[in-house]
């Protein structure tokens, strides 16, 4: 904290009052660097803490122009031990207590803001053009759709996502839904914060653990 500007630990504090993990993002095997990284964008400007990745065939990238750096201050959970990683994400997830809901057109969706969100609710996008797997489909607890009115038959998904977003957190808002952090969650976030400040801070880290263990 003694490395850091006290107007920056004030807005990692502000940031960290208004982040949440009632509502997580899970992406499913995109391919284009462009659209992973807007999302992550998107998660970090409404607040939203966790992010999880599912790679089957393709390996997440992200295009630094785009995504500004929003990537070091999400919690980004990487799936990728398997070929086929999508059913353990989505229920290590329902494990957590998310309920899924697959951002597709169905035959049972409903509007994003018919969605309840009372609940966590786990978002999933599927990759570009194919969108989401027979897996997701089958996993899912509800799908929702985004109303359109055009020729065009979808959205890009860094917009459908930040539109899905922004009505999420419209309605945590708007109900007063108690969906902050814990105080242990917040404290974790604000180590983490802190030493994605500094430069070097693992050595600084250790050199204070070295420095206390010799004064002990």
């Amino acid at each position: 904290e003694e490395l850091v500007t006290e107007e920056r630990k004030e807005q990692f504090q502000r940031i960290l009052h208004m982040r949440t993990r009632q509502i997580t993002v899970v992406l499913e095997d995109l391919y284009q660097p462009h659209n992973a990284s807007a999302v992550l964008r998107s998660c970090d400007c409404f607040g939203i803490q966790d992010v999880h990745v599912i790679e089957n065939k393709n390996e997440f990238e992200l295009t630094k122009g785009i995504a500004l750096g929003s990537g070091k201050w999400l919690s980004v959970h990487r799936h990728n031990e398997g070929t086929n990683n999508t059913p353990a994400c989505l229920n290590l997830l329902k494990e957590q207590g998310y309920r899924i809901v697959a951002t597709t057109p169905h035959k049972d969706d409903q509007d994003i803001h018919e969605i309840d969100f009372s609940q966590p609710v786990a978002l999933v996008f599927g990759t570009e053009k194919a969108g989401i797997s027979e897996q997701v489909h089958h996993l899912a607890d509800a799908y929702a759709r985004i109303p359109m009115y055009g020729f065009t038959e979808s959205f890009n998904i860094s917009v459908a996502a930040a539109l899905c977003l922004y009505e999420s957190r419209r309605q945590l808002d708007i109900q007063k839904i108690n969906f902050g952090l814990s105080a242990e969650e917040k404290s974790e976030l604000y180590g983490q914060w802190l030493k994605k400040s500094i430069r070097a801070s693992e050595r600084i880290i250790a050199k204070w653990y070295e420095r206390n263990d010799k004064s002990s």
